[in-house]
């Protein structure tokens, strides 16, 4: 049975448009349109994004902003800021947007106004952190906090480590940040390795105070810390929690008024605004995050109230199908030009790829069409040096996303020249290439000139702003959580469940006592049963 989507008029329209634009190239589109640059690109919120070099024409968005309309985009963006029950497998409003929403501001949930909670949990985040900042929060032994380490998975590690890193420049240089996700030993052991029990403290962050990977590390460095301080009381003074189990909590040692909580409406992946974000708040301070959170609230409500032709989530959204589902296109790549972003990729696949990897639509159908694309990338320059060859000159359509400063938070004389020269460059390579013609005229030997042709024709984003700030990194987050819903609901899936990430943890929770006992018979199938039988010994 087909899906309603790829039955849709204006999808067979999008499939005859691109029938006929397929083997248009970006020279060609140039060439005939000497303003394409300031046509497709918008300026907003202190962000020129320009799309003008990706495969598109005015009919292009006109059918694609055609479809979003028919799909039911705009009913989707006011039933997700209006608190309805979106996730529908899990039955849960989905409010993220409520975590940056200004005091004052009303979003019900269950029919209850939630901006005073989060408010109320905002006002204990800061200060807490203004204890630590200052030195005013003392150890078990009096000595001040001076090592912070996050303890999490998935959305309590990816969005707290991205941030740090990103706002590092505006973080208390007397304190260090450590993070630790994974349940392999090394990364706790290396995290801790030259920190001094008595001046560290560990953030705990679990919704359930249940999640295996995190309460492993949580209790090695409950272990770690009383190989030094001996007394159980140290552990009120040496952790604190991120998370709404009371009973867990406070049966580990944690005083539960150090204990900031955070609801069901808020998914892992799109929770580092929320309490989540309390290693972030002591590193760069709660002006700082507040402002991150105001960066935020602004492109929630562009997202909201833009006309879908100057959206700028929504045309990132549009063009991500676009490449998905007509160019076949099965990767993209996120590009910073900035180190402080390095770790903006990472962050990425989650939100991403956690949201919109999925098969079956929102009323159990399995999909006739692709949904989801692999988020990979790497700071510039260094990723020039590493996987552009594949860009450039590889048999993969690979949309890219540029994004850049104007200004650099550290002002070294001709680095930023160099850096966003690099940048800009390589946007217009990708859509220009180098053809024969070009390549002989420069004297290349006939026998080398095929290997010198650069096709062209790869298609790009550029996101411009003026200088990474706690303000412009929420707003370019926000950006891409909300392209990504734009996707989920065009494709009709649920962006806000994470069912396959269970299957695995269910079966590793079985194999675990199979590795410790070499008694234990087994019963899986031949090639799991020789794995576990290696592991023995």
């Amino acid at each position: 049975m087909k899906n309603q989507l790829t039955e849709s008029l204006v999808w067979k329209s999008l499939q005859s448009h691109f029938q006929e634009l397929k083997n248009t190239s970006l020279r060609t589109l140039f060439a005939e349109d000497n303003k394409r640059g300031e046509q497709f690109s918008i300026h907003d919120l202190g962000i020129f994004f320009d799309y003008s070099k990706h495969r598109i024409t005015t009919e292009t968005i006109r059918l694609l902003t055609q479809l979003a309309k028919e799909r039911g985009l705009a009913r989707g963006i006011q039933a997700m800021f209006s608190g309805e029950k979106i996730n529908i497998t899990e039955n849960r409003a989905v409010l993220h947007t409520a975590l940056r929403a200004p005091k004052g501001s009303v979003v019900m949930a269950d029919g209850r106004n939630v901006v005073p909670d989060v408010h109320e949990v905002l006002e204990k985040m800061s200060d807490f952190a203004n204890h630590i900042r200052s030195g005013r929060w003392k150890g078990f032994t009096g000595k001040p906090i001076r090592n912070i380490v996050n303890i999490g998975i998935g959305g309590s590690d990816l969005g707290p480590v991205m941030a740090y890193e990103a706002l590092k420049f505006y973080a208390q240089h007397n304190l260090i940040f450590r993070f630790v996700s994974n349940v392999d030993g090394n990364d706790f052991a290396e995290a801790v390795r030259d920190l001094d029990p008595e001046e560290t403290l560990f953030v705990v962050s679990s919704k359930t105070f249940t999640t295996l990977e995190t309460m492993t590390n949580a209790r090695t460095a409950r272990t770690w810390l009383l190989g030094k301080l001996i007394s159980e009381s140290a552990v009120a003074r040496h952790f604190v929690a991120v998370s709404t189990n009371e009973k867990e909590v406070s049966s580990f040692g944690i005083d539960t008024r150090n204990m900031f909580g955070f609801w069901d409406w808020v998914g892992g992946r799109y929770s580092m605004d929320s309490a989540i974000g309390l290693s972030t708040m002591i590193a760069i301070g709660p002006e700082n995050f507040y402002a991150m959170l105001d960066g935020f609230h602004q492109m929630d409500e562009h997202f909201r109230t833009a006309p879908f032709e100057r959206n700028i989530p929504v045309i990132m959204g549009l063009l991500g199908i676009w490449y998905i589902d007509f160019f076949n296109a099965r990767t993209q790549a996120v590009l910073p030009y900035d180190n402080y972003l390095k770790r903006f990729p990472a962050y990425l696949q989650q939100l991403t790829m956690e949201s919109n990897g999925k098969h079956v639509t929102l009323d159990g159908m399995k999909t006739d069409y692709q949904t989801g694309a692999v988020y990979w990338g790497e700071p510039g320059t260094n990723g020039q040096h590493s996987f552009y060859q594949l860009i450039h000159q590889g048999t993969s359509i690979i949309p890219c996303d540029f994004i850049g400063f104007r200004t650099s938070l550290n002002l070294l004389p001709l680095h930023q020249d160099y850096l966003m020269a690099n940048m800009i460059a390589q946007g217009e390579a990708l859509a220009f290439g180098k053809s024969a013609e070009e390549v002989k005229k420069e004297g290349v030997p006939d026998h080398l000139a095929p290997h010198k042709v650069f096709e062209g024709n790869r298609p790009s984003s550029a996101f411009f702003m003026e200088k990474l700030t706690p303000e412009f990194l929420g707003r370019l987050i926000a950006m891409y959580e909300h392209a990504v819903y734009t996707q989920g609901v065009i494709w009709d899936i649920n962006p806000f469940d994470q069912m396959g990430v269970e299957l695995g943890k269910v079966l590793a929770m079985k194999i675990i006592p199979e590795l410790q006992d070499k008694s234990k018979p087994l019963h899986h199938d031949s090639s799991t049963n020789s794995l576990i039988e290696y592991y023995r010994g």
